[in-house]
């Protein structure tokens, strides 16, 4: 069964329990009321990791192409930021630099003159969103997002009539804050990645609702690799049943259209695979063995429900890394030892060398150097092992000019450790 025929399925049960929703709206992962419907959807989800420069003209000519190209209209929100009017003003600015037609809709809590409660059912503004063909979120905190278009889990007519775009095949894309809304869960606010891992994952506080986009089986972050940020999307896969996570990287997107991902920009995305991994709940903190990563460089794709990654033409052109083979000859032989695997882009770093090394793993450690001593989980930190198993193999190109890999199917393992406290002390002669 494809992930698409997954999604109407779940959707269909989901209408059924409708009376019933709640919290456990949001520890099921369910999307909200609005999403529900057997009808097909047509449109593409731009998930967008933050950071998107002006320059960028792979992500806003492509999302102003899958729009309908020159002419294409589009609604810009800025609900999420500090600033709505002048972030939805830029954004609009340069999409209208592409050939669309782009107006902005003052419906944030930061304007303070604003009726939100009328604003969402206003019939002129109602009446911009259902003729466009494209609409794009700010970032900025993602809560503003849900808790304007999805207060309490009760969908408003506006978010009804974005839902209706993107069904008859419009564009929703998000950038940051605006990318994080695109599961059916979201981070509400988790600042520490860390901390997750320890276990903070609270309902309306780290953890909340989105508004589901990508449908109920795949969860989506942002700010990915530069922030280390598969780290606390494991946490809340597990919790929330999620099988698939894709990370999308700063001045990155991925374009997802029912089982097809495509990721554009500057850098990639991280797939998140659960479906073989394995926990021992009796170790009572965050332990993992068998999770499959899976790294796609810009221009590469995915089938999300044949789990098969299809590298770009250039990565075709460059050299395939295959241990199963009997012409793989990788490049690396040190055996690297990374002292913070959440640091900026690590993950996916090492999955390029050990892709192209004769090494066979690579480990790592990830801790809290700063947590306080009365933190009853001070010392607790976390020892990770990448390694490479069935299925492993890559595609190496520098046709740009820099080293690029695409990477599919290394396994990952997360174990609990103890950290000496404290971690160092002065240096003295014996």
């Amino acid at each position: 069964m494809s992930l698409r025929a997954c999604q109407r399925l779940m959707l269909v049960l989901a209408l059924a329990l409708a009376p019933q929703w709640g919290a456990a709206q949001i520890r099921a992962g369910v999307p909200a009321v609005a999403a529900i419907t057997e009808e097909p959807i047509k449109g593409y989800a731009v998930v967008i990791g933050g950071a998107l420069k002006a320059d960028n003209e792979d992500v806003w000519g492509r999302m102003v192409e899958l729009s309908g190209g020159k002419g294409a209209r589009w609604v810009v929100f800025g609900t999420a930021s500090e600033n709505p009017d002048k972030t939805a003003r830029r954004i609009a600015d340069l999409l209208e630099k592409r050939g669309a037609v782009a107006e902005t809709l003052p419906v944030a809590p930061m304007l303070k003159w604003v009726d939100l409660d009328k604003a969402v059912r206003d019939p002129a503004l109602l009446d911009a969103v259902k003729s466009a063909q494209g609409i794009f979120f700010s970032g900025g905190a993602q809560e503003r997002i849900v808790d304007t278009f999805n207060p309490g889990g009760r969908p408003t007519p506006m978010l009804s009539a974005i839902w209706d775009v993107y069904r008859r095949g419009g564009v929703i894309a998000g950038t940051s804050a605006g990318a994080a809304i695109m599961s059916t869960v979201m981070f509400r606010d988790a600042l520490s990645v860390i901390n997750v891992m320890k276990g903070h994952l609270r309902d309306g506080k780290e953890v909340d609702r989105g508004l589901g986009f990508v449908g109920p089986n795949l969860f989506v972050d942002q700010h990915f690799l530069k922030r280390g940020r598969f780290g606390r999307m494991i946490p809340l896969m597990l919790s929330r049943g999620y099988k698939l996570g894709l990370g999308v990287d700063e001045n990155s997107a991925a374009i997802v259209q029912g089982d097809n991902v495509e990721v554009i920009g500057a850098k990639g995305a991280l797939l998140v695979d659960l479906r073989e991994a394995k926990t021992d709940p009796a170790q009572g903190v965050l332990n993992l063995t068998h999770a499959k990563l899976t790294y796609l460089d810009r221009g590469d794709r995915y089938d999300l429900g044949l789990h098969k990654i299809n590298p770009s033409e250039r990565k075709l052109r460059g050299q395939k890394l295959d241990p199963s083979t009997p012409g793989y000859k990788p490049e690396y032989q040190n055996d690297p030892f990374f002292i913070d695997m959440l640091g900026d882009t690590i993950i996916a770093n090492a999955m390029g060398y050990l892709m192209d090394s004769t090494q066979k793993e690579l480990r790592g450690l990830s801790f809290d150097p700063k947590a306080p001593p009365a933190d009853p989980q001070a010392d607790l930190g976390f020892a990770f092992r990448l390694y490479k198993g069935p299925g492993s193999m890559g595609w190496y190109s520098d046709e740009l000019g820099a080293d690029e890999y695409s990477v599919a199917n290394l396994y990952l393992d997360i174990s609990p450790v103890r950290i000496s406290r404290p971690l160092y002390a002065p240096w003295t002669p014996r």
